[in-house]
């Protein structure tokens, strides 16, 4: 994979040694948090920590406000509670720069846009009418080489697969690199080498930016192979938190997904599943 290594933030290395976090956002501090729609509680008293170069995963039941989690993270809905973003002293922060791959993107399938035109128009400052300059083309070429997509650059939207479409949008999220990448189950419908293509693609990401990630996902297994956290959603509120094994060995969480956990670990391993099943 192609990386840009003139945009990439510095690695953060409070939390091995102790010493100050240099890519600017630390932590994204979830506290007493809860949203309400329409006099409908969806949430009520999430607490979650979100770390620099952690990839969080969150899973629960259909319903339960994972997607509803994100969207009030992004400022979309209206929240009671705190969000904090912190630096390694602790402190607040600016609000940090955010990237977001929704589930879905309608398209027209019949409409000439290109993957091009979807990044110019991101972009430019001003419209562009009849070409786009040398800067511009490669600029996208370079965003699109991070998700390995530089070759649909010419593409029209509604001829790509549903893989393809979502590396597009991963590579628009990342221009420019964002602190917290926000990933509302942005593998549905992929099969799955591009399932298992898309969730390498943002391990190297996380890797090399130092990117705070929040992943909804329904695919427990590549949750369990990538995520260094895990937080279940679950009658409104986070019931569980921790690491993979940790979280998928809840009594809750094996109840709620039918999961049997104990041939999922070698007596070694950590937070990789090989075999992964369900029964």
């Amino acid at each position: 994979m192609s990386m840009d290594l003139n945009m990439m933030q510095p690695k953060c290395t409070h939390s091995a040694q102790g010493t100050s976090c240099k890519c600017g956002l630390c932590c994204t501090k979830i506290t007493n948090f809860g949203v309400s729609r329409g006099g409908t509680e969806i949430l009520r008293d999430v607490n979650l920590h979100i770390h620099c170069g952690d990839l969080t995963a969150i899973i629960g039941p259909n319903g339960a406000g994972k997607s509803t989690l994100l969207k009030a993270i992004l400022g979309e809905i209206p929240h009671n509670g705190e969000l904090k973003f912190l630096d390694a002293k602790n402190e607040g922060t600016t609000k940090p720069t955010m990237g977001y791959v929704p589930q879905k993107l309608d398209l027209d399938s019949s409409s000439p846009t290109s993957v091009l035109d979807l990044f110019a128009a991101a972009l430019a400052l001003m419209p562009i009418w009849f070409s786009y300059p040398p800067k511009i083309r490669d600029r996208v070429r370079e965003t699109l080489a991070r998700t390995q997509a530089e070759h649909l650059i010419n593409k029209r939207l509604g001829t790509l697969s549903g893989g393809e479409l979502q590396r597009v949008l991963l590579a628009l999220a990342l221009d420019p690199i964002p602190h917290l990448l926000l990933l509302d189950e942005p593998v549905s419908g992929i099969d799955q080498r591009g399932l298992e293509l898309f969730y390498q693609t943002v391990s190297v990401l996380r890797k090399n930016y130092d990117l705070s990630i929040l992943l909804v996902s329904h695919d427990l297994n590549l949750v369990a192979e990538y995520a260094d956290r895990v937080a279940f959603v679950n009658n409104k509120t986070i019931e569980c938190s921790g690491t993979p094994q940790e979280v998928f060995s809840a009594e809750k969480v094996i109840q709620t997904f039918g999961l049997d956990w104990s041939k999922r670990y070698q007596r070694n391993e950590k937070d990789r599943v090989e075999n992964a099943f369900m029964v």
